[in-house]
């Protein structure tokens, strides 16, 4: 399964498609050299390093634009499209999914003006409104934590146009959407499918737009062709002139690409650069904060700035992360430090005083990981893909603490109530969402409990 068989059908998006909706799965970094962000980049050439970064620069793009492309394959901009149940084993279309919230999502054309999001009252159940740019990055969040649970209108406009001071500008005419909408067990899907058909956009009629977009696997010429015409579509901000200037010799400018007449081993290093470029975004690289075995995320998740480099691994490997403020997401360093688990039978215990400190909810998601690089649910006897503060029936031991038992079999007893399933015979990642994060997590005085092995 490929990430970009996404929205096919009506997928559901991750929360940190993430949601990422996140960095999902994982917490990755990238270096502060941001020109050459491959560990092994100091054995490139000059043009091949150029090569390498032009290629990650364009990689959120890329996406996001393959994003708009299926949306719009299936119906037009300003149209919210509704995910009507959580995601599975069978739904699940993007590297690492949720297992709490629905989805909802559209893409909003603002090229002939403004339009209106209305959101309904949601009350106490968590709901966010995500905006995000075609770089991938977040210009927005609505919903419980911003705007409240008593809905509202609010108007979004693009960066020309004509609209009140009370107005969400965004950066361009393109913004990607997606909602979520938290479902408290089964019960209570009729009234989660009800908050999403509050959801409304009011919005000009939009035409469509027929726009390639090249794949990461294709030819150095074909891909920056590709993204030549999606800059023009989609101009970058002047933040990223100094981009420009460095990669200028690889023929990607701002307005489009100029491809440049090269040596046959010039192309080599150019395609050398590329191959940096494809492994750099493949890999498993932990947060820079590790405690007790869980890797934290960086502050800029979801804004990244100039960070190219992380920016392109969290396209691959989460894209449309939320800020932290609205979810913090922690991957555990697996039992041979590469973000993966390769044995069996983990136990992980929260005393009753030390649970997550969340305004919202928290929930540990279990992975397969796939030789890709993304991350998705594995098939398992009961269903349960991922174990918090909602899932019914846990036990608690005497004293209220909880203890958690991760293996590729039941545990058996009294550990069952407990029990989060790791795939059966393939290596897994292990991902902790916290929702309306509290201070001690955001400033680093809680941090998640060791996992240790069960016999």
């Amino acid at each position: 399964m490929n990430r970009r068989h996404i929205l096919v059908g009506g997928a559901a998006m991750t929360g940190a498609i993430w949601s990422q909706q996140a960095l999902g799965a994982l917490a990755v970094t990238a270096s502060a050299d941001h020109a050459q962000p491959d560990p092994g980049g100091s054995s490139l050439s000059p043009l091949a390093c150029i090569a390498r970064e032009a290629w990650l620069y364009a990689v959120p793009l890329v996406e996001v634009c393959d994003v708009r492309r299926r949306i719009l394959a299936r119906g037009p901009a300003n149209q919210w499209v509704h995910n009507r149940n959580l995601t599975n084993v069978e739904t699940q279309r993007v590297t690492s999914p949720n297992n709490d919230t629905l989805y909802s999502r559209a893409m909003l054309d603002l090229r002939h003006g403004p339009v209106t999001i209305v959101l309904p009252p949601t009350g106490a159940r968590y709901f966010s409104v995500q905006l995000v740019d075609m770089y991938s990055n977040n210009v927005a969040v609505l919903g419980t934590r911003t705007t409240g649970g008593n809905g509202g209108r609010f108007t979004i406009a693009g960066p020309n146009a004509t609209a009140g001071d009370d107005a969400i500008r965004a950066p361009g005419n393109w913004l990607f959407i997606l909602a979520r909408t938290l479902v408290d067990g089964p019960e209570d899907l009729a009234a989660a499918n009800a908050v999403q058909d509050g959801l409304r956009i009011e919005a000009a009629a939009s035409e469509p737009i027929d726009l390639a977009v090249p794949s990461r696997s294709d030819g150095w010429q074909s891909y920056f062709g590709g993204v030549g015409g999606l800059l023009r579509d989609c101009p970058p901000p002047v933040t990223d002139n100094a981009l420009f200037a460095r990669i200028a010799a690889i023929g990607l400018r701002r307005d489009g690409f100029a491809p440049p007449s090269l040596s046959a081993g010039e192309i080599a290093e150019v395609e050398g650069g590329i191959a940096a470029a494809r492994r750099y975004v493949g890999q498993t690289q932990l947060g820079q904060r590790i405690v007790d075995g869980w890797a934290y995320p960086p502050w800029n998740l979801g804004r990244f700035e100039q960070d190219y480099g992380f920016r392109a691994q969290i396209a691959v490997s989460g894209l449309f992360a939320l800020p932290l403020e609205e979810a913090f997401y922690t991957s555990s360093v697996g039992d041979q430090h590469d973000g993966l688990f390769h044995g069996d039978k983990y136990h992980l215990r929260f005393a009753a005083d030390q649970m997550p400190p969340v305004d919202g909810f928290w929930s540990m998601t279990c992975y397969e990981a796939r030789p890709d690089g993304q991350f998705f649910f594995a098939p398992n006897s009961i269903d349960r893909f991922a174990i918090g503060n909602r899932t019914r029936q846990l036990r608690r031991g005497a004293d209220g603490s909880l203890d958690i038992w991760i293996s590729r079999r039941d545990p058996g007893g009294t550990r069952s109530a407990n029990w989060l399933p790791a795939p059966a015979d393939k290596p897994f990642a292990l991902s902790m969402r916290a929702y309306l994060p509290q201070k001690p997590l955001l400033t680093g005085r809680y941090s998640f409990p060791e996992l240790r092995h069960f016999v």
